[in-house]
């Protein structure tokens, strides 16, 4: 009978130890792949990822997987609605290389870099000196504007709102470009002004519109913030894998400020109120 009751403890202990220690490593790094860096992302997001691979979240994904020397395998969906609950939340991949930091779906690194968003204008405009939505020069003029962004919220308190062309916001970029049809738009004079997140609309005035201006748009003082900090995005819990990532952006910033510099991507400081100039 001592020996059964012996062996009840033992067995109870284990059970014990196994239930504190099994639970927490099964719910942070062994939901992670350990065979490659299972990326999710948007097919068709040029130029910032693409299922070609010239995007610039794809380098950056080349550039974190090498580091981990593991192979990049993408789980491609639209990014749109249900994007993170069919891809991350789905466990069909580890890792969203581009989130918003403070967004509850997901959770986030550290930020690696801030972006605000910016105004586009030909460079020969007379818009071209403009840097905030309350410059007379605006008024009375065309501006495209992706409806529910930040900054229509702006024009609407500068009497903007009136004359502005509208783009869909959640659209499947497969069949429906709106930062593409803007530029479009503006190049053929139907609007004068175009206002885009930054690290899309750079990137887009760099490699198709060389005769464009993109000034960011870090001189609004009232709310909402036009500047975000952007980070990886991982899932609920997995504190493991946030720390290996945060690692891998503070050992590898100038790398990953190299990609992002070159990719056309205007970056700022973190309180948004100065571009910063990584060429020197």
């Amino acid at each position: 009978m001592r020996a059964w009751v012996k062996a009840c403890f033992a067995l109870t202990a284990l059970s014990m130890w196994f239930g504190q220690a099994l639970p927490a490593q099964a719910q942070t790094s062994d939901l992670v792949s350990k065979t490659a860096f299972r990326v999710c992302a948007d097919p068709a997001n040029y130029p910032v990822s693409t299922e070609d691979g010239s995007g610039y979240e794809n380098q950056l994904a080349e550039l974190i997987a090498a580091k981990l020397e593991l192979p990049v395998q993408y789980v491609w969906f639209p990014q749109a609605t249900g994007f993170i609950r069919n891809t991350l939340t789905a466990k069909r991949c580890d890792v969203v290389i581009g989130y918003a930091q403070g967004h509850e779906l997901v959770q986030n690194t550290n930020h690696y870099y801030t972006s605000a968003y910016a105004l586009i204008v030909p460079m020969d405009s007379d818009l071209a000196q403009v840097d905030r939505l309350n410059d007379p020069a605006l008024k009375g003029r065309k501006i495209g504007i992706v409806a529910g962004t930040p900054p229509a919220a702006h024009m609407a308190r500068n009497g903007l709102i009136g004359q502005a062309k509208p783009y869909n916001l959640f659209v499947d970029r497969r069949v429906e470009s709106p930062a593409i049809d803007m530029l479009d738009d503006l190049q053929s004079g139907d609007i004068d002004a175009a206002i885009l997140w930054g690290p899309l609309g750079g990137p887009l005035v760099k490699a198709d519109y060389p005769d464009f201006k993109v000034i960011p748009m870090v001189k609004e003082e009232l709310p909402p913030r036009l500047f975000y900090r952007i980070t990886m995005g991982v899932r609920q819990g997995e504190k493991v894998w946030q720390r290996q990532l945060n690692s891998l952006i503070r050992r590898n910033q100038d790398e990953i400020n190299a990609v992002l510099a070159e990719a056309g991507v205007p970056l700022v400081n973190d309180l948004g109120t100065e571009v910063l100039d990584l060429s020197q």
